[in-house]
């Protein structure tokens, strides 16, 4: 079942469910205030989708950009940002699609709906 991690007040997130809505994609919905993925699940999913750990990061996020982890980011060991990742689920970048094959951070149409068909 493909799963969706969304928050709420982010209209990237809105847009993304609209579409999947509008296309007629099934989804189980998951917020990621609340809900947010820990460390085992999201080194699983950083590995499904065979991209660099950087682009699980809310990087136009407040609490990314007061942090001030575009410095700090490069210096970290992986098991830093994998815990940093799991701290709070603003800093993972949204909304993420998960897929039985893969696994998308962001929203970009053309990505999503390749891995939906």
């Amino acid at each position: 079942m493909t799963k969706v991690y969304c928050y709420s007040r982010c209209t990237t997130c809105q847009k993304a469910l609209i579409w999947m809505d509008s296309n007629g994609y099934k989804y189980d919905l998951i917020d990621i205030k609340t809900q947010n993925p820990d460390e085992k699940i999201l080194r699983s999913l950083h590995k499904k989708s065979g991209l660099p750990l950087k682009k699980f990061f809310n990087t136009s996020g407040i609490l990314y950009r007061e942090m001030e982890l575009s410095k700090k980011l490069p210096t970290m060991t992986e098991d830093e940002q994998f815990a940093l990742l799991a701290s709070d689920g603003m800093m993972v970048k949204r909304p993420l699609l998960i897929t039985d094959s893969t696994v998308i951070p962001g929203f970009k149409e053309d990505l999503w709906e390749a891995a939906l068909k």
